[in-house]
């Protein structure tokens, strides 16, 4: 089996690359710009530089290699930045899926779609796959796009939607909440963080195990792959500080209000797993664990 992944050089796609490659699949892995990844050289991998917001250029790609599957993880994904550049965002979060879904359409057998709970509004959480959708932010309207466009799809699809995703990269990404909370503290720098948003917060191995289920059970439609435990991202922040034996009183528990954003956050999203739990067979670990595997990872 041969598996195109878009968005390689991000977190979850640099999860996703090495869980193909140890189960023994061949990857194309394409991002924006050169190639990040530390298993750049391994046998059966190979990456292309492509901008999804522009319509030939992974298409070459699927062209030239004719993988049998694509898992579209490639994405705007800041939510401010999107905000701020409509035009942009829609290019690659919107037109950019359309594109990959008919290069796919004509050289591959299998497409999944890596969307996010910011599709919803926020008004209640814990969603389910059967939940009507209503984003209140740009990001979130240009992937429920993203998901009209996969789901009248000509080939086998699926939609996997995550939630808050967070883990040690594999190489020079940005920091998400726990790293950055762990790395501020260390610092002793106070910080402060939300404690009236709700998530289920994922972590990225998690989601790359989730998505390859997908993939080799060759589920189609739409699946909810988060984490278990019902967090906000200051617990999230106060359970970093104690694990690692930090200053949690460094940390402010303050509103949405407290911060002037360009893009309105979802108050409660997190998702309803027993779609993937019944159907795949998925079971996330805890949060708690989570922060042991990063460490494990970090230190290791």
């Amino acid at each position: 089996m041969k598996v195109l992944v878009t968005g390689a050089n991000g977190l979850l796609g640099q999860y996703l690359v090495r869980s193909l490659l140890d189960e023994g699949i061949a990857v194309i892995g394409t991002g924006k710009g050169p190639d990040r990844l530390r298993f750049s050289q391994e046998p059966g991998y190979c990456y292309y530089s492509a901008d999804l917001g522009k319509p030939g250029s992974l298409y070459q790609v699927l062209e030239m290699e004719k993988p049998e599957s694509v898992i579209h993880a490639g994405a705007m994904t800041q939510v401010d930045h999107c905000e701020l550049n409509r035009e942009d965002c829609f290019k690659v979060n919107a037109l950019g899926t359309s594109y990959a879904l008919q290069a796919a359409e004509e050289y591959s057998r299998r497409f999944v779609y890596i969307s996010t709970d910011f599709v919803f509004d926020g008004a209640r959480g814990c969603y389910t796959e059967e939940d009507p959708t209503g984003p209140v932010n740009w990001y979130g309207s240009t992937k429920v796009q993203g998901e009209q466009f996969v789901s009248e799809g000509k080939i086998s699809c699926a939609i996997v939607r995550t939630c808050l995703v967070y883990g040690n990269s594999l190489a020079g990404t940005r920091n998400n909440i726990i790293t950055w909370t762990k790395d501020k503290l260390e610092k002793n720098e106070s910080i402060q963080v939300v404690d009236d948003q709700v998530r289920t917060p994922t972590y990225v191995e998690d989601l790359a195990k989730g998505i390859l289920l997908v993939l080799k059970s060759k589920a189609e439609g739409i699946f909810h792959v988060s984490g278990k435990d019902i967090l906000t991202p200051y617990q999230m922040a106060v359970e970093t500080a104690r694990y690692f034996g930090l200053r949690e009183q460094l940390i402010g528990r303050v509103n949405e209000k407290t911060f002037t954003q360009a893009a309105r956050r979802p108050l409660k999203t997190g998702f309803v797993i027993d779609k993937a739990r019944k159907m795949l067979g998925f079971e996330p670990i805890s949060f708690q664990y989570g922060l042991k595997k990063m460490f494990d990872n970090r230190h290791a």
